[in-house]
């Protein structure tokens, strides 16, 4: 399985493909017993998806062949051991995708030519992602972080490494000692490729950036580009350039709930104001109606919000799975929509919303 999303790979996911666009989206589950109905429901979405390709006339026979080998290939790549809580399979001519969401998704069997990405784009935001920078004169890592996991990046030559020559041979042998680490030339210039790096990460995927390292290293980085002066937080302890994904975890995440907790704050607050200029949209076909018309500047959302709706024609009304036209996923297509439009996206803590519909929004007008 594709290890993270990211705002690039989404555009990839979403340009046009050749038709069929197998889309194949289902829930699984990570504990027993629940997940001993994934490989079942899977097989039968997975038959499903194979007979709507034999059946369709608009697939030629070369297509029909390739998409059904790329999804037997899909097929074999699924990891249901370390499910989460939602799959997605994606197969087109000459392609195939499998992806591993932390944010639920219906079970559904679409063919098209573009494939299903709502549930993928609100499982990314979900996430929330983010970056550490662990820093030392020798070594720079990127490690890249969700709610599940932290897992080192390689990417735009990160990691760096190091190799020290002797660095003044004369004074050592007069005086005993070495110039300051984070005092010469080499160094900064180390960490001038540093910041370029990275800079180049956040430029493709923009993310809350943690720095972590010693004083001396935190405060040279600070000196030599303007990366480290745009960090979420900067995290001073050493050793985590040659430290575990584990370690790495566990000392950014106060810096995390922090963050996450400061984000929740200024999301609420900017509601509050939308109230009072009459900006404020609340309720799911309210909200719907104003993603439609692109006027969401910001989107609130509790993390466990979902529902079945039908679209009525002029307003969502609630329905029951299964019933003609019911999209079970119309929350995250909410938030596609608003994402599209420019809009930012917040998860907030169920029960937060209450009093809104558990989804609110403020507008641009």
């Amino acid at each position: 399985m594709h290890p993270a999303l990211s705002p690039a790979v989404l555009a990839e996911l979403r340009r046009p493909r050749p038709y069929p666009a197998v889309s194949i989206l289902m829930p699984t589950h990570r504990r027993e017993p629940d997940n001993a109905q994934d490989p079942v429901r899977l097989r039968n979405l997975l038959a499903e998806a194979k007979e709507k390709v034999q059946a369709d006339p608009e697939v030629s026979r070369a297509d029909r062949i390739d998409v059904l080998e790329q999804l037997d290939k899909a097929l074999a790549e699924v990891d249901l051991v370390h499910a989460e809580d939602g799959l997605a399979i994606l197969a087109a001519p000459g392609e195939h995708q499998v992806w591993s969401l932390g944010r639920t998704a219906p079970a559904r069997v679409v063919l098209s030519d573009t494939f299903l990405t709502r549930n993928l784009v609100a499982s990314q935001i979900a996430e929330r992602p983010y970056w550490v920078l662990a820093v030392a004169a020798d070594r720079v890592v990127l490690w890249g972080g969700n709610q599940e996991r932290v897992t080192e990046e390689k990417a735009h030559g990160l990691p760096l490494v190091r190799v020290y020559d002797n660095p003044d041979p004369e004074r050592q042998e007069r005086i005993g000692d070495t110039p300051s680490t984070f005092r010469d030339e080499e160094t900064k210039t180390f960490l001038r490729q540093a910041d370029t790096a990275v800079g180049k990460v956040l430029a493709a995927d923009p993310r809350p950036l943690y720095v972590v390292g010693d004083a001396p290293a935190l405060a040279l980085l600070d000196a030599v580009g303007p990366i480290a002066r745009a960090t979420t937080s900067q995290i001073p302890h050493g050793g985590l350039a040659q430290g575990t994904a584990e370690t790495v975890r566990q000392v950014v995440e106060p810096a995390l709930r922090a963050h996450a907790d400061q984000e929740i704050t200024e999301a609420l607050a900017r509601l509050d104001k939308a109230r009072g200029r009459q900006a404020f949209a609340a309720g799911l076909d309210e909200v719907w109606q104003n993603a439609a018309e692109s006027r969401i500047a910001l989107l609130v959302v509790e993390e466990n919000f979902r529902t079945t709706a039908r679209d009525d024609g002029d307003h969502l009304v609630p329905a029951e799975e299964g019933q003609p036209g019911s999209r079970e996923d119309i929350v995250d297509e909410v938030i596609e929509r608003a994402l599209d439009t420019g809009a930012t996206v917040s998860f907030v803590p169920d029960g937060t919303l209450s009093d809104a519909g558990r989804i609110a929004a403020d507008l641009r007008y």
